[in-house]
């Protein structure tokens, strides 16, 4: 049974570093922050459409998975 959940911990982790990658970045990335340039606005609203929002719920779901996984582990 642990090595089950070991596995499908592991399968998960590569399926959470695989969607957060897919993802499009939500700024002009750091090099905007140190130098000022852009608008950063973390607190600007963007609407999520089409396949940035299937991937965006997809990085959640995994992420639940993967802390429950993670705690059935530590419980067996």
């Amino acid at each position: 049974m642990e090595n089950l959940l070991n596995i499908l911990l592991m399968v998960d982790a590569g399926l959470i570093i695989i969607l957060v990658l897919l993802q499009s970045g939500k700024s002009d990335g750091l090099s905007a922050a140190f130098t000022g340039s852009g608008d950063l606005n973390l607190f600007a609203v963007q609407k999520e459409r089409g396949p940035e929002k299937l991937i965006s719920n997809m990085t959640l779901v995994c992420g639940i998975i993967f802390f429950a996984l993670v705690i059935a582990l530590q419980v067996v």
